[in-house]
């Protein structure tokens, strides 16, 4: 049974300040990471139903919400950059067939 061993508090005044800062650091980041896959999810949702509208208008949304998240260093840039391409194939490939 290996359990995580329990985290001892910092002593120091800046180790506990880094502590505190740290715990709303990784909530504001995982919320962003949220948004961004949320957003991709709805494209592909969109891509998937066949709905080329919704799609073109979802995947704008999409890449202003990949652009600033891959600003802020929370995903790699060429991450961003491949899910983005991935999805305007995508969303091409639904305007032609249409």
């Amino acid at each position: 049974m290996a359990t995580k061993p329990k985290k001892k508090n910092p002593r120091l005044a800046s180790g506990r300040k880094r502590a505190r800062q740290n715990i709303k650091l990784n909530a504001a980041n995982s919320s962003l990471r949220s948004k961004y896959r949320t957003a991709v999810k709805n494209v592909e949702k969109a891509v998937v139903a066949g709905d080329k509208a919704k799609a073109t208008e979802l995947f704008a949304k999409m890449q202003a919400v990949v652009d600033t998240i891959a600003d802020k260093g929370i995903f790699h840039k060429n991450k961003a950059a491949r899910d983005k391409s991935r999805l305007s194939a995508k969303v091409k490939a639904l305007a032609v067939a249409a």
